[in-house]
C-alpha cells in the first residue's frame, strides 16, 4: 500500500467515527427539541384557566342577563350554555393554533405547533388536530394524551391526526438545521 492509501483509509475511519458519534447523540438531541408530556400538560392547564376566566368574566354575566343558560335542545346536556362553552373551547384551540402556532398556554411556556414536515400549518391540519383529535381524546377520557409521554417525538393522538409536532421554541433553529442536513 502506498502512503496515499493509508491516508485515505485514516480519513475514511475518522469520518465514520465522526458519523457514529453524531448518530449516537442525534436521537438525544432530537428528544430535547420536542415538547414532552408535562410541559404540554401545564400549557393546557394555563389554557383551561384562561378559558374559565373568559367564561366567568364575559359569558356568565351574559347568561345571567338573558337567562338563556337554562334553555336546552332535547336534553339538558345540550343547554345553550354547554353548546356555547364547547364552541368557544374548540374555536379557541383551532384559531389560536392556526394563527399563532399555539395557544396562550403554549406561548407562555415557549412552545409552538408545527407540521411534521416543517411546512406551514394548513387550516385542515389544525382542524384535525384540535377538533377531531381532541373530541376523540376527550371521548376516551383523555387517555390518548398519555401517548405523548411514550412516543419518540412526544406526539399525542391528536398530533397524529394533524400530522403535527410541538416544539420548544428555543430549539426550532436546531430542528431546521437537522432537516436541512438530512436532505
Amino acid at each position: 500500500m502506498t502512503e496515499a492509501s493509508y491516508e485515505q483509509i485514516a480519513t475514511t475511519r475518522e469520518q465514520s467515527d465522526i458519523e457514529r458519534t453524531v448518530n449516537k447523540y442525534m436521537s438525544e438531541i432530537k428528544s430535547i427539541v420536542f415538547a414532552g408530556f408535562w410541559i404540554r400538560f401545564f400549557a393546557y392547564i394555563i389554557d383551561i384557566l384562561a378559558l374559565a376566566g373568559f367564561k366567568g368574566i364575559v359569558l356568565s354575566p351574559l347568561f345571567a342577563l338573558t337567562n338563556i343558560q337554562d334553555e336546552y335542545l332535547f336534553v339538558p346536556y345540550f343547554s345553550v350554555e354547554n353548546i356555547i362553552s364547547a364552541l368557544i373551547f374548540y374555536l379557541y384551540f383551532v384559531l389560536m393554533t392556526y394563527k399563532f402556532k399555539g395557544t396562550l398556554g403554549k406561548m407562555c411556556l415557549g412552545l409552538s405547533v408545527y407540521r411534521e414536515d416543517a411546512k406551514p400549518l394548513k387550516f385542515t391540519d389544525v382542524l384535525f388536530r384540535e377538533w377531531i383529535g381532541r373530541i376523540i381524546s376527550g371521548a376516551l377520557l383523555g387517555l390518548p394524551y398519555l401517548v405523548v409521554a411514550f412516543t419518540k417525538k412526544h406526539k399525542g393522538i391528536h398530533d397524529y391526526f394533524g400530522d403535527t409536532v410541538v416544539l420548544k421554541n428555543k430549539y426550532i433553529q436546531l430542528r431546521n438545521d437537522f432537516q436541512k442536513a438530512a436532505r
